[in-house]
């Protein structure tokens, strides 16, 4: 009898990334779509609006769909192999998503955060398994990871930079697909709007493409806080324009990612710090569900588009998303004392947004 020939080293390389793709595919599978909400407006607009529930992924927010592509992106490509250390510049919740799939992977994951990130944030980071490598200023970042990551046995992630191309923006489920399947039996299935925030640029470039290539009639709006280029850059098309940053969590940017393509929006709304906080509480309100801030920015552009259809008779659909929940801002944007002490005065947008929707002032 001849002997067994053995697995050659290629062979068990190749396996074990099989085996990689399986579980993370696995892991998706298992979760349900996430659900979209009707946030209801005065029947009289003649205007449905829906939020997109993006918090429910088992990471707890929309930077899960891009972990998820970064990391099968990774493995198809031949970057990530056993034992791959995996590094990404980042301190927020696409650090958390990162860190999850790693570990489902038994793979390190380090994500470089400036210093003075909260201990709040550091400490989500380390539960959902990942190690912070802390850089002095925020800017020092991307150049950290990128050298970290060039290390023998390291892989840069590199969100910034890839989001925009790691996810089929045809099809295959993308966040973009599943609105319009969701909507398929609502009154008015093709939205007219969908509006969406930028933090990397991936999410609006994935919508934004998708809807062109399906030959819809639907035009994107990406809304932009206080202190990101985002819309200057929109204005523009300059991809050199650089600004203070944000401080609503998770969008806008102090630079224009490379991933960031303008080309695709059809409107950028730029929304007050304020207002965006205010609107979270409207959507709790209303929703009964506590909600980051990046959400109420959504909210904010979402209720301005659907003022102007309003206006001009124009019957239709809007979708927004909720990006991540409350639970993370406990003692930031939830916490009224840590918000007046950036100076935001939440009072006058709460009597308009309550006065729009027809609620009764609190």
């Amino acid at each position: 009898m001849p002997a067994e020939t053995q697995p050659s080293e290629a062979d068990r390389a190749r396996a074990w990334v099989t085996e990689a793709i399986r579980r993370i595919e696995a892991d998706s599978n298992r979760s349900a779509d996430t659900h979209l909400h009707v946030f209801p407006l005065p029947r009289s607009w003649g205007v449905d609006l829906y939020l997109k529930d993006e918090s429910v992924h088992p990471t707890g927010s929309l930077k899960h769909r891009l972990a998820r592509s970064l990391f099968l992106f990774g493995l198809a490509n031949g970057d990530i192999t056993e034992g791959t250390t995996l590094v990404d510049a980042t301190s927020g919740s696409t650090a958390i998503s990162e860190a999850y799939f790693a570990g489902m992977l038994g793979l390190e994951f380090v994500a470089v955060v400036p210093a003075a990130t909260t201990r709040a944030k550091l400490d989500l980071i380390e539960r959902a398994g990942g190690r912070c490598h802390l850089v002095e200023r925020a800017e020092e970042m991307y150049a950290e990871a990128e050298r970290l990551g060039r290390q023998p046995g390291h892989h840069y992630l590199d969100q910034f930079g890839r989001a925009s191309v790691v996810t089929d923006w045809r099809g295959n489920n993308n966040i973009a697909c599943s609105i319009f399947e969701q909507l398929a039996l609502e009154r008015h299935p093709e939205p007219a709007w969908i509006v969406v925030g930028a933090g990397t640029g991936g999410t609006s470039a994935t919508i934004g493409r998708y809807c062109r290539y399906r030959r819809t009639g639907t035009r994107l709006a990406v809304v932009d806080p206080e202190g990101s280029v985002f819309a200057e850059a929109w204005r523009t098309r300059s991809c050199e324009v650089t600004g203070p940053g944000s401080r609503i969590e998770g969008i806008g940017r102090p630079r224009v990612e490379p991933s960031f393509e303008p080309g695709v929006i059809d409107e950028v709304l730029e929304v007050p710090d304020a207002a965006s906080v205010a609107a979270t509480r409207v959507v709790e309100r209303v929703v009964g569900r506590r909600v980051g801030a990046s959400t109420g920015t959504n909210l904010v552009g979402a209720l301005a588009l659907a003022v102007r259809m309003r206006d001009a008779g124009q019957p239709g659909s809007i979708v927004t998303l909720i990006c991540d929940g409350g639970d993370r801002y406990a003692s930031t944007y939830w916490d009224d004392d840590w918000v007046a002490a950036q100076g935001w005065d939440l009072a006058p947008h709460l009597a308009r947004l309550e006065q729009l929707l027809q609620l009764t002032p609190r």
